[in-house]
């Protein structure tokens, strides 16, 4: 009986594990600070001959050394034309929730259309999600004005709209925020209310939702991107050395996610 007991228990045990395969086909929506991650320091010329990047070599060299096969693409997202170059809260919750449904949105791929080609899906906003002004008391999920309480109706919105695939997994990064010359405190405070928030409420561990900590690595604990990072003290894009070793840190923590290394990926965010 004890023999039989076992047996069964290993038999579950197996079917449990034959439901964690890793998640093979990933997508990158981003706009110019994704794409500076992206590129990291490939020289300009040969990723336009080649499509070369730093993230896609280091898949690369990941399934050459581990024998595995991820694949990672990308896209801008949404596109300047026909919808505009907008990228936050509202313009996500717009396409994804608001108009959800199997035809695209003024172009852009829906959620559903995703999922169906892609496993893992990761998304962001560009460091202008920084300039969040004050609250007025009265929050609207259909405004486009970058307030807090906007925020976080349109996050919850998402949130649930992508508990609907339980079947792919999403990666959103922690905002992008500017350099202190070009944002106030009071708007870089605001952007640390809402980095928080994102981190110790809307997350929810165990579910389909992992959070990249970009935001924590731009700014160290202080509230701007540190100026060692960027551009120049009046570009808020990252340089290329910050951007090159991101390259390697985003690609390790999307293939934990997508294999399915699920101690890893709780660190990360933890830390």
């Amino acid at each position: 009986m004890k023999t039989f007991s076992y047996i069964l228990i290993l038999l579950l045990l197996i079917s449990c594990n034959s439901n964690q395969k890793p998640m093979k086909k990933i997508i990158f929506l981003h706009h110019s600070t994704g794409q500076g991650v992206w590129y990291g320091e490939t020289n300009r010329y040969v990723r336009k001959l080649t499509g070369k990047s730093d993230v896609k070599t280091f898949f690369n060299r990941y399934n050459r050394k581990n024998k595995t096969n991820f694949e990672i693409t990308e896209l801008s997202f949404p596109k300047k034309v026909p919808y505009g170059w907008q990228n936050y809260p509202y313009d996500y919750y717009n396409i994804w929730v608001k108009n959800a449904g199997d035809q695209p949105y003024m172009e852009e791929p829906t959620l559903e259309i995703l999922t169906k080609e892609y496993d893992v899906i990761i998304f962001k906003h560009c460091y202008p999600v920084s300039k969040i002004l004050e609250d007025t008391g009265t929050a609207d999920i259909n405004s486009k004005e970058k307030r807090l309480e906007n925020y976080k109706l349109q996050y919850e919105a998402l949130k649930k709209k992508m508990h609907e695939f339980p079947n792919n997994k999403f990666i959103v990064w922690t905002p992008a925020v500017h350099v202190k010359s070009k944002i106030t405190k009071e708007e870089a405070e605001r952007t640390q209310q809402f980095y928080k928030w994102i981190k110790n409420e809307w997350n929810e561990n165990g579910d389909n939702i992992y959070l990249w900590d970009f935001y924590k690595y731009e700014t160290e604990g202080d509230l701007y991107l540190k100026e060692e990072y960027a551009s120049n003290p009046n570009n808020s894009h990252p340089n290329k050395e910050f951007n090159a070793k991101m390259a390697k840190v985003f690609g390790k923590f999307v293939i934990d996610v997508a294999g399915n290394e699920v101690e890893n990926v709780v660190a990360e965010v933890q830390e």
